[in-house]
């Protein structure tokens, strides 16, 4: 029996280990301004970066498209959009991820996009897109 236990603790420790590693999961958007959620976005990891898309709108309006949006995204619709792009792991700061770039689909800017997670906490992911101008903007996202 207790080899038991301590496998099943190890099992446990090695899958919430495992979360605090990579930012992969969905994660609840929130509004800024009424703490609204608005979104769920998916983020996956592909080959070397992680991406992330729009898997869900929760504010119900699903057919919503991107008319701020330039190049082959103007006017597709923002559901199932990849607006994460590039994301790799900052090798100097575990539990960071950089060098990417985030759309924000209402305005149709890309950002340069730098994600954390504080204190160890796998539930809560910050991230932060970067304007060229030098100013930011940081949200917390809650994992679903």
């Amino acid at each position: 029996m207790k080899p038991l236990l301590f496998i099943l603790s190890f099992s446990l420790f090695g899958t919430v280990f495992a979360q605090t590693d990579s930012p992969v999961g969905r994660w609840k958007t929130l509004d800024d301004d009424t703490g609204e959620a608005k979104s769920i976005i998916e983020i996956y990891r592909q080959g070397d970066a992680y991406y992330g898309k729009i898997a869900e709108i929760l504010t119900g309006n699903d057919d919503a498209v991107c008319t701020e949006c330039d190049g082959d995204r103007k006017g597709k619709p923002i559901l199932g959009m990849v607006i994460i792009e590039d994301l790799s792991v900052d090798n100097d700061e575990p539990g960071e991820w950089d060098g990417g770039k985030v759309l924000d689909p209402q305005s149709g800017s890309d950002y340069r996009l730098s994600v954390w997670y504080e204190d160890g906490n796998a539930d809560a992911l910050y991230v932060r897109g970067k304007h060229w101008t030098g100013l930011y903007r940081t949200q917390k996202w809650i994992r679903e």
